[in-house]
């Protein structure tokens, strides 16, 4: 089995576990400052068959496959009624925000991992190393391999969801934060260019989602290297 496949195979793996992170947190926070849609409808959870869109958990992360781009995409809208918040606006804007916070969380236990297994002898940070530039060989019959390989999809992946969805473009959760600064006809404008921003930016901006991740990425590669 080449490299590529394993990669693949674990990359699907942890796109499913990231997103259930990520709405599992938009649930949970909702439910804590408030509102219980998301949790009356079983959404606190991490099995991901409760979170996938057709869409944006299966269409958009095979397009990125395929088009060897970063692993891009969203799960299911987690329902919120803000009407439950008792402050509307911080209640919604924490509710938002922990999607990314999680997925940079997860990121955080990733790198922790990583370099535990980088301490543990010179073969485990040999093996660390190789991955994180992709040169790994899959031979030796070391665990440590596709644990680290593993790893540091989970890292890699989770970083990419949290910046991505940060981006301030309607539906993403950075738009949430920013739709609360505009009114009136600002933000219905906002609103309805929202989507159509977001496709020109995944379809046609790969170069500016490259350069918006890639800092965030050398932050954690710098503490592997």
């Amino acid at each position: 089995m080449t490299f590529e496949t394993v990669n693949l195979v674990f990359q699907a793996i942890v796109f499913l576990f990231a997103i259930s992170i990520h709405e599992s947190a938009h649930a949970w926070m909702a439910n804590r400052r408030g509102d219980p849609t998301a949790n009356m409808l079983g959404r606190i959870t991490l099995n991901p068959i409760k979170h996938i869109d057709p869409i944006g958990t299966i269409l958009l992360p095979a397009i990125a496959w395929f088009a060897h781009m970063p692993v891009l995409g969203w799960a299911k809208p987690t329902p919120v009624n803000p009407r439950n918040f008792k402050n509307p606006v911080l209640d919604d804007v924490l509710t938002s925000v922990a999607g990314p916070v999680s997925n940079f969380l997860t990121a955080l236990v990733a790198l922790g991992l990583l370099l535990l297994i980088s301490l543990t002898s010179p073969t485990g940070r040999e093996i660390v190393h190789e991955t994180t530039y992709g040169i790994v060989l899959l031979s030796g019959g070391s665990l440590l391999v596709p644990l680290s390989m593993l790893l540091y999809n989970l890292l890699l992946i989770n970083v990419v969801l949290a910046v991505f969805n940060l981006i301030p473009i309607p539906p993403l959760d950075g738009s949430h934060v920013l739709r609360h600064a505009l009114s009136g006809p600002a933000l219905a404008l906002y609103d309805r260019i929202g989507f159509f921003g977001l496709l020109a930016l995944v379809y046609f901006g790969p170069g500016l989602l490259s350069r918006l991740i890639s800092p965030f990425m050398a932050f954690f590669i710098y503490f592997l290297r």
